[in-house]
């Protein structure tokens, strides 16, 4: 994705959270290179998510990474950074370790570096793999598909988030793409996986910006903290809290994110409350 009659020198790959789609961050990336002049933006899919079904384990973080950098290396583009959001956040920060020396711009949206129940009964992305495992995997439609989780307990948005993820067959109905096992070893991966060391000393031409909702639990108070202590004492390092968003940065405060993207102060420095 690039702007209209523009020709890029450099581009930001975008990496969306679990049981999500590259379509996700379609919007995003459309503002931030009308935004950031000489940037394109290459959407992805993450393993067993939207087209890049059927990928060999083990299904990890730092698989999922190093997917990334094939596919990097495959498109033969100046990547000069990534954004990823949730789960697509820990990969990010997997990919950055592998950049050495090469400029590189590092955006984690609402993601800890800090390992996590990610599974257990309180989480949303738990209960979300229950429903979905007790419900069948072919439809006739996408409304039976959307009717059905939502009668199971999720929301409605929810319900029409995960439908995203459904897939024509030949016959005309609908398939869920995802498969479950691979999706529940990659939030378990997630949630033992602690990052801080790349936070604490990113390559050395890396900048590094955590984006936080200010009403989602992911985030911790000790995180934020710690996230500020180091943006304190490295100028490459940033954390921005934005108060009225929650875990979906995108969907609650698009324009705030995107002002943030797009702001060439935006990597420097230590931001937020």
């Amino acid at each position: 994705m690039s702007p209209k009659a523009a020709d890029p020198d450099r581009y930001m790959l975008f990496l969306h959270g679990i049981l999500g789609t590259r379509a996700n961050w379609r919007g995003i990336a459309r503002r931030f290179v009308e935004g950031r002049e000489g940037w394109g933006a290459v959407l992805i899919d993450l393993r067993e998510h939207g087209e890049s079904l059927g990928r060999p384990g083990p299904h990890t973080v730092s698989a999922a990474a190093a997917d990334v950098a094939e596919l990097e290396r495959s498109l033969d583009l100046p990547i000069a950074g990534a954004l990823g959001h949730s789960f697509g956040g820990k990969v990010v920060l997997h990919w950055l370790q592998g950049r050495g020396a090469a400029p590189t711009e590092a955006w984690i949206i609402d993601a800890s570096p800090s390992p996590s129940a990610v599974d257990g009964q309180a989480t949303a992305t738990g209960e979300v793999l229950r429903t979905l495992a007790r419900l069948p995997r072919e439809w006739p439609s996408r409304e039976a598909f959307v009717t059905a989780v939502a009668d199971a307990g999720q929301p409605e948005a929810i319900a029409q988030w995960l439908a995203m993820n459904l897939r024509r067959t030949e016959s005309g109905s609908r398939v869920f793409g995802p498969d479950l096992t691979a999706i529940r070893s990659l939030v378990e991966d997630y949630g033992r996986e602690d990052l801080w060391e790349v936070v604490e000393h990113p390559p050395l031409h890396a900048t590094l910006d955590f984006v936080v909702g200010g009403r989602s639990p992911v985030f911790s108070t000790a995180d934020r903290t710690r996230a500020r202590r180091i943006a304190a004492r490295d100028p490459r390092v940033s954390i921005h809290v934005l108060p009225g968003a929650g875990h979906w940065v995108h969907v609650d405060a698009p324009d705030a994110l995107v002002a943030l993207l797009t702001s060439r102060f935006a990597s420097h420095g230590a931001g937020g409350s």
